[in-house]
């Protein structure tokens, strides 16, 4: 006698995202089962591949694993955007405004609506732009690069709860996204989120659970988006349907395996993105051209598994 495969039964989904505009926009999210679990449920997009890239083209502080890639544009951040682009395939691209650190150089909120701009007329691909991480000046930078851009539908953070309201403000005068951002707990986003989408659409809304790497901590970040998943699908949980964003370079690249040899680094990055995206991250970023692209293979092969 045949045994039927027990299924699960799913309330809810994952908000649909869509990044960028016109035919590069991207779309991400509308989940309504378990990730890669196509014989489940729904799922309406893959998960989107972002390459990260520096600002005013300062990578010392990036591992020589990565930078050798992008060797002949180092001092250049326009043309390593263009090359992650035209020659890396890159469909999405990520960019930290360190420099705008008041403890670094201080860069004012004008250079860097300058610098994103720039970005945003070299490349037609969707943009992700963070702050230093300095909460009070990320929120005059932002709303700076946001009024720069606008219409472009970048999306703008990290948006913590001291400086969301400013951002959450400029990203709906201006036509973009907010990434949410809370340190590995689930309360916390929930009111963020609920603070924020009683003026702002929900559907222009992703969260950084605040990604950690292989070897560092990685499984808190497993546990929690497999935790909010559950509520937002199984309890269908409106607070906690956001699509997850997971910023995985920085940490992989800061390993000192990663430092030591560009292959570590490479299957470092690569195990910890295929984890994150096991657990149901929708939009992740790498920061290696070779990562990016076993990444796309794992999405592809997943999508192209559904259609057959």
């Amino acid at each position: 006698m045949e045994q039927p495969i027990p299924l699960e039964e799913f309330k809810g989904r994952m908000n649909e995202v869509v990044l960028g505009t016109g035919d590069r926009a991207l779309k991400i999210g509308g989940d309504a089962s378990y990730p890669f679990h196509y014989f489940e449920g729904t799922l309406s997009h893959p998960p989107g591949i972002a390459l990260e890239i520096p600002e005013w083209g300062q990578s010392e502080d990036w591992a020589s694993g990565v930078r050798e890639p992008f060797a002949d544009v180092l001092t250049s951040p326009v043309a390593w955007a263009r090359k992650g682009v035209e020659t890396y395939g890159a469909k999405a691209l990520f960019v930290r405004l360190k420099s705008t650190d008041p403890a670094k150089e201080n860069k004012s909120p004008e250079e860097a609506a300058s610098l994103v701009r720039e970005f945003a007329d070299a490349v037609d691909v969707p943009l992700i732009v963070y702050g230093s991480g300095r909460k009070e000046k990320d929120g005059a930078v932002l709303a700076k690069v946001a009024e720069a851009c606008t219409g472009r539908n970048l999306f703008l953070g990290p948006a913590v709860a001291e400086n969301l309201d400013q951002i959450g403000s400029a990203a709906l005068n201006h036509g973009h996204g907010v990434i949410i951002q809370t340190p590995l707990e689930i309360s916390p986003a929930k009111e963020l989120n609920i603070r924020l989408t009683k003026t702002f659409p929900a559907d222009r809304v992703l969260f950084d659970p605040t990604s950690l790497a292989l070897g560092y901590g990685m499984e808190f970040t497993y546990s929690l988006i497999e935790q909010v998943r559950q509520g937002a699908l199984f309890v269908n949980d409106v607070n906690l349907q956001m699509p997850f964003f997971a910023n995985i370079g920085q940490e992989c690249w800061s390993a000192q395996e990663a430092k030591a040899n560009e292959e570590q680094g490479i299957v470092w990055e690569s195990i910890t993105g295929m984890t994150l995206l096991l657990a149901g991250a929708g939009l992740l970023v790498v920061r290696h051209p070779e990562v990016y692209h076993v990444m796309k293979e794992i999405v592809e092969g997943g999508a192209e598994y559904v259609n057959e």
